[in-house]
């Protein structure tokens, strides 16, 4: 790969990770390649650009954005590297359960992933991030507790005009 080779590929890897607040760093080293085009193909179905890069270019693109925000995910970059860019942070920690569950195996694996600015790192830490709460229902989550006591009050006064309905159509006319 020439210098300038080099550089393009380290353009790119930091219009992505200027990009998104959310990526992976997964280990797809023993994938076959039909393996990595499955999962390239969940990938694309979901939403999540994927990229192989060098561990040493990933690490320059990184270093020059913010060397240090970016120090927790040096230590993850080494053997074959493929990172997940997602709007969704939980996405491709999704992709890679799945994955993992119709292959039957512990591949690909989850190195670290960059998440609105936490890191987290090691294989350990995919359980988690499955069941992080992406933006859309946090809100709905909300929106759904601000109704509730709502409906409440509406049920209860419907409930409360109705029974003085009955009361009235019962009570004998003066």
């Amino acid at each position: 790969m020439t210098k300038d080779q080099k550089n393009e590929v380290i353009e790119v890897l930091k219009g992505k990770f200027s990009q998104y607040n959310n990526f992976y760093i997964t280990d797809t080293e023993s994938l076959s390649v039909e393996q990595v085009g499955k999962l390239r193909r969940a990938c694309f179905d979901k939403n999540v650009e994927m990229k192989v890069a060098k561990n040493t270019l990933i690490k320059k693109a990184l270093e020059s954005l913010d060397a240090e925000r970016y120090t927790g995910v040096f230590d993850a970059l080494n053997n074959v590297t493929a990172l997940m860019f997602s709007e969704n942070p939980k996405e491709p920690a999704m992709i890679i359960s799945s994955f993992r569950k119709a292959s039957n195996g512990d591949k690909p694996m989850l190195k670290a992933a960059f998440i609105n600015g936490d890191i987290y790192s090691g294989d350990n830490q995919l359980k988690a991030l499955t069941q992080i709460k992406t933006k859309n229902e946090l809100i709905g989550e909300v929106i759904g507790l601000l109704q509730s006591p709502a409906k409440r009050v509406i049920a209860a006064l419907l409930h409360n005009a109705e029974t003085k309905g009955q009361t009235a159509e019962a009570a004998p006319a003066e």
